[in-house]
């Protein structure tokens, strides 16, 4: 039998040293994201840090941290603030899971004993910081920053691509990425709070709609849905894209229907789980109310803490006057935003997940100061912001973006952790 002849190749044989066809095509991906997501990264990094810089040395001047207990906005050091108030919460349940029962707890931020629960608090972000904890050694506080800086990079990067998608501008994109960094409730980003978290996983969610993938938006949202119960708002954008889409027939039936029935698993099992252990059905809702004061209200205490800082009373519930300033005029801009961002024709995922939240997070009953923080992550709203910017030149837009990173220091950091409770 005749020998088979080998056959020439005109691709060359790689060098020693150099990387196979697998390791090059991996490395170009890694370029290609690099290249995409890169300058809207740096962006939000550089702006935030110089915000947080500033949010630590304002604390540092006041020293009003050491007079604090260390739950409620105190510490040993500066650093101590941020794990305060929700991140003690968090830790407590990296630490030690679940007890769904009313806790008494002494000497609470106004003085008095409160009872709490930390059932109010969703599972993802301190599933992650335990996780974290146990792989690198770090204790849980640092585990829980470092989850939330990681995340916070991830949702600037879904930013980006949602505004690009949108828009078709990059410039746009990341300019968006920046304003995100210095919105009024930034503060929480890089804290042991789950608010990063949930913008990356929400960001990415509408991204995948916005692109018809759809079993990736549910399998996000269902993800999402483990980590805030604000992403309700989220749940229900989905699902109305889904519907829409399957009337039109863009993406057949299997995927869309798909989403919609994933996306709502991940809160409905939760809150199921809270109910089961609590007794009641509703045992989630009523540690909400019960415990934390937060419930739907139809809008009642926006309009008594709007009419009170308005008159300049503060006799409604948990009134800060500096934060429910802030929190009056953030409402008053909102009809602003929403036009601006109407007349850019967004998609419909966006459009029903901004005005969900907004109508969430101000018809409900709460601590009318953190307002700032609940819609920070409506993120569309400063889209056509982006927009309008993006003619700005460098040095010009530099300018703005950097003033508003210092000034971010004060309203986003210090105004929301030490003049008030996050």
């Amino acid at each position: 039998m005749n020998a088979i002849p080998a056959v020439a190749s005109d691709a060359p044989e790689p060098r020693s040293g150099e990387p196979d066809g697998a390791a090059r095509s991996w490395q170009e991906r890694g370029r290609a994201l690099v290249v995409r997501f890169g300058p809207a990264v740096w962006c939000y990094a550089v702006l935030k840090l110089v915000g947080f810089t500033v949010f630590m040395k304002l604390l540092s001047f006041a020293g009003d941290y050491a007079k604090k207990p260390a739950r409620f906005g105190g510490g040993a050091n500066p650093w101590d603030v941020v794990a305060s108030w929700d991140g003690w919460w968090y830790q407590q349940v990296a630490q030690f899971g679940y007890h769904p029962a009313l806790v008494p707890i002494p000497n609470g931020p106004l003085g008095y004993t409160i009872e709490q629960n930390s059932a109010a608090f969703f599972p993802l972000y301190p599933g992650l910081m335990r996780l974290v904890s146990e792989g690198t050694g770090l204790g849980l506080y640092g585990a829980g920053m470092l989850v939330s800086v990681v995340a916070s990079l991830f949702a600037a990067a879904g930013i980006h691509a949602v505004v690009e998608k949108m828009t078709g501008d990059v410039r746009s994109g990341v300019i968006a990425a920046g304003l995100w960094a210095i919105v009024p409730g930034s503060g929480a980003q890089w804290a042991v709070y789950s608010d990063s978290l949930f913008v990356a996983l929400a960001a990415w969610a509408c991204y995948a709609v916005m692109t018809r993938q759809w079993l990736t938006a549910g399998a996000i949202t269902l993800v999402a849905g483990l980590n805030r119960p604000t992403s309700a708002a989220l749940i229900g954008a989905v699902g109305l894209a889904a519907i829409v889409d399957l009337y039109r027939r863009e993406s057949g039936v299997a995927r869309p229907l798909a989403a919609m029935l994933t996306a709502p698993l991940g809160l409905l099992g939760y809150v199921g789980w809270v109910g089961w252990r609590t007794g009641e059905w509703g045992g989630y809702f009523r540690i909400q109310q019960d415990a934390w004061m937060h419930y739907f209200d139809w809008g009642q205490g926006t309009w008594h803490a709007i009419r009170g800082v308005l008159l300049g009373r503060a006799d409604y519930p948990y009134g800060f006057p500096a934060p429910d300033l802030l929190a009056t005029l953030i409402v008053f801009s909102l009809p602003v935003l929403i036009v601006l961002l109407f007349r850019l024709r967004p998609p419909l995922v966006l459009t029903a997940y901004t005005l969900a939240t907004i109508v969430s997070v101000l018809g409900s009953l709460g601590i009318f100061g953190n307002v700032s923080r609940y819609l920070m992550p409506v993120f569309p709203l400063f889209i056509a912001l982006a927009v309008g910017m993006r003619k700005l030149s460098l040095p010009v837009l530099a300018t703005v973006l950097g003033t508003g990173a210092v000034a971010s220091g004060w309203y986003a950091g210090y105004l929301i952790f030490e003049l008030g409770v996050p």
